[in-house]
């Protein structure tokens, strides 16, 4: 199919109804977070990482037939918040590791890493990353140290419950009302916020890192990002697209293109390192997220929010309640989690042993090889259960 056939059939497919529109609103419990953290201690334009996922998220909903989110890339914000890396050498870290998966891309040897890998693992490592985003969350909530406040432990458990009573409304999707919620809380914890926004147009400009930051961040910030990137933004991403829209597969030669382009684009003007992920397409679809209507949607209001209002925004972003935001981050971790039901037999051991090992290490790369040793036994009959499924007409998640 052509490019515009593609998009043509893409557009075609896409609903924007109220559940697409709370579905979009799924991943902001890793999305906000992250951008105002970054924003905040590392200096990263704020306006042009909002700017340019908006622009990013259009094209993937375009290019893609699922609601996959666009985020951050989590190993590089953790590095960023915890060690003080710089705007440029964060923005130089996600061009490099871009470079490395639009290589394995066009390459094809990402098919090669997707077909080494046993479902088991693949199982093992969305098990792992959903308790892992689930505990997060929590973090979260606990983080407000308070018991009832706007931000609180009451907050939170109010939020929950909302989640589970309103788990199986399309009328009036949680997402939504939970994302209300936390703007009108936002405002009133603190009456200035809204004064704080100044509505103007404001235009991107190029601000590319220099050699220096790519030296500097290739140790601390790209390698730690590359295995996770590759395994939960391409590899179980793909499996988790599988399982949930088994009609409508998606190619992991396609995704490691696509973040690997976004990436050395968007370093142009100094936008944030983005990925695709099984934690968002997780989260869009526990709220709501059918189509790939979800993504085209909350991509065109990033854009429109960047252009009309610029860094003002960061102020409302930052006063969104952590509490909520937790509760969202949970919900994702859960239905990531969910993914892992369908292993049974052997297969539940190298599940296991690579979700305690990300759980308990946080390391990706250290939970693959782990579950890789683990799962050496089985092997066997797990590539002969694939391949029998596969001659029963199941869909492929490789480009072929």
């Amino acid at each position: 199919m052509t490019p515009g056939g593609l998009v043509r059939e893409n557009l075609r497919l896409a609903r924007f109804g109220r559940s697409e529109i709370a579905g979009s609103l799924g991943d902001l419990g890793t999305f906000l977070p992250l951008l105002v953290g970054m924003a905040a201690a590392s200096n990263l334009d704020f306006a042009s990482a909002l700017f340019f996922a908006g622009v990013a998220s259009v094209l993937t909903g375009l290019l893609f037939p699922v609601p996959m989110a666009v985020q951050p890339m989590k190993a590089i914000a953790a590095v960023a918040l915890t060690e003080g890396l710089s705007a440029e050498q964060i923005v130089a870290a996600g061009a490099t590791v871009g470079a490395v998966m639009l290589l394995l891309g066009l390459s094809g040897w990402i098919v090669a890493i997707e077909r080494l890998i046993p479902r088991s693992v693949v199982r093992g490592i969305q098990l792992g990353l959903g308790v892992a985003l689930a505990l997060k969350g929590l973090e979260f909530v606990q983080a407000t140290g308070v018991l009832l406040a706007p931000d609180s432990y009451v907050t939170g458990a109010v939020a929950l419950a909302i989640v589970v009573v309103m788990a199986s409304s399309r009328r009036m999707p949680a997402a939504l009302v939970l994302f209300g919620a936390g703007l009108v809380l936002a405002v009133w914890s603190d009456r200035e916020v809204l004064g704080s926004l100044s509505f103007g147009l404001w235009v991107p400009a190029l601000a590319p890192p220099g050699i220096d930051a790519f030296r500097d961040s290739f140790v601390p910030a790209a390698l730690p990002q590359l295995p996770l990137t590759t395994l939960n933004s391409v590899v179980a991403l793909c499996a988790l697209s599988l399982h949930l829209f088994p009609e409508r597969p998606i190619g992991v030669r396609r995704v490691a293109t696509s973040v690997g382009v976004m990436n050395l684009v968007g370093m142009w003007i100094g936008a944030m390192p983005l990925c695709h992920g099984a934690g968002g397409l997780a989260a869009q679809h526990r709220f709501g997220a059918r189509t790939n209507g979800a993504i085209l949607f909350i991509g065109a209001a990033k854009v429109v929010l960047a252009l009309a209002f610029g860094a003002s925004l960061m102020a409302l972003c930052e006063g969104f309640p952590r509490s909520v935001l937790g509760v969202m981050l949970a919900g994702a971790g859960y239905t990531l989690a969910c993914a892992a039901r369908d292993q049974r037999g052997w297969g539940l051991l190298p599940m296991f042993a690579t979700a305690i090992a990300i759980v308990a290490t946080g390391n990706s790369a250290l939970a693959l090889v782990v579950g890789l040793i683990v799962a050496l036994p089985t092997r066997r009959s797990e590539t002969a259960n694939a391949r029998d499924a596969s001659r029963g007409g199941r869909p492929s998640s490789s480009d072929r």
